[in-house]
């Protein structure tokens, strides 16, 4: 199932409550110079399979209220999943609007997110925004866009805006420091392993294509889950893992990546926030939204940021780059891979573009030649 994110609905009505957009980019994967791709602290330990509910790691909303449950009575417990099954409709609300809209005072709602654990009101709803965020599907996304009284040429030039401001918040949070620490770790790796599954598989084949000419051993395995855990089980702490996932992250990546760790590979992620699973489990990432108002998500940072990746591994080492790529020249310069034309084709070709030259010179000077009196 497609994992993707959108940040309209939170923009909307995060303004609502007048929270600054910046805070609402960090709640939702938002690369911004503030740090989110800064090197992230130790990592915690491998999660236990219970974790995994719902298609996903649990959020941290959802673990408060495992954790707290024996000291919820019946009616604080329905209130609380009537909040986590329903997130976009209360994640932008203030603790008055969430007491009027489940019909409780809010004092009710006070207590009740103090028996979660949270001191202010502010903290809980850092976390809803979060959850909001990590539970988001194609069709909520698609429905949200359903709803805006926009002509067709409005969603598809803002569709395009949002892509422009992916591009521009990876510029402006991305440390090139951190992709330069990647590009490091990639050239002493003896093999690097790119996982992506689903849509994902596009930019891992991109990154693994990519590298190969430069001299990597590096590869984007495709075909069943089977086949990835076997080509994992063949890496050493000498080799490199990079998965690639956004949101909720898929299973098989997230699984993909503790099968290595457990194994003692070093493993680097590509996602949108750092919340996701990705973030917290692998050894160290870099951040690049997909936030869109398609249901398809937006590969347009993803995109730029392995571009960037590309770019670092090539000239950390220029010499050896270059000495790889003139092994290729000679085929770029002339090689049956290019397409051209059939002889009789560039003949036939040539008549008509000469037939129509001399159609048009015959036109002007007709034009040119003055009339009889």
């Amino acid at each position: 199932m497609l994992q993707y994110l959108t940040l309209d609905i939170v923009y909307a009505n995060v303004r609502r409550v007048g929270v600054k957009s910046s805070q609402a980019d960090e709640s939702h994967g938002v690369a911004r110079s503030r740090g989110l791709n800064r090197r992230p602290m130790k990592k915690k330990e491998t999660p236990q399979h219970n974790e995994f509910q719902r298609g996903g790691l649990l959020t941290p909303l959802e673990r408060r209220f495992i954790q707290a449950q024996s000291r919820l009575n019946s009616r604080r417990q329905h209130l609380i999943r009537s909040i986590l099954d329903h997130p976009e409709e209360t994640f932008y609300l203030s603790s008055r609007e969430l007491a009027r809209r489940y019909h409780v005072d809010a004092a009710t709602i006070v207590r009740t997110i103090q028996a979660l654990g949270y001191e202010r009101f502010a903290d809980f709803a850092a976390d809803l925004r979060q959850h909001f965020v990590m539970r988001i599907t194609p069709y909520t996304i698609m429905r949200a866009a359903t709803q805006k009284k926009q002509s067709l040429a409005d969603h598809i030039r803002h569709c395009i805006e949002k892509d422009m401001e992916n591009l521009s918040a990876l510029r402006t949070g991305l440390d090139p420091a951190r992709v330069v620490h990647l590009a490091r770790r990639i050239h002493r790796a003896r093999r690097i392993l790119v996982i992506g599954v689903d849509l994902a598989a596009s930019l891992a084949w991109r990154l693994a294509y990519g590298l190969t000419p430069l001299g990597f051993d590096a590869e984007a395995p495709v075909g069943s889950e089977g086949n990835l855990q076997h080509r994992i089980r063949l890496l050493t702490e000498k080799d490199l893992l990079i998965a690639i996932s956004f949101g909720r992250c898929l299973r098989v990546t997230v699984e993909a990546v503790l099968q290595a760790r457990e194994q003692g590979v070093p493993t680097f992620g590509i996602t949108d926030g750092m919340f996701t699973p990705l973030a917290q489990y692998c050894d160290d990432y870099l951040i690049a939204s997909i936030a869109s108002p398609s249901f398809a998500g937006s590969y347009v940072a993803p995109m730029s940021l392995i571009n960037a990746i590309l770019v670092a591994c090539a000239l950390i080492k220029p010499k050896r780059s270059l000495a790889l790529l003139r092994q290729t020249e000679e085929e770029y310069r002339s090689s049956p891979r290019w397409y051209q034309e059939p002889p009789s084709t560039n003949t036939a070709r040539k008549r008509r573009r000469q037939a129509a030259a001399s159609s048009g010179t015959r036109k002007a000077a007709k034009r040119r030649r003055p009339e009889k009196k």
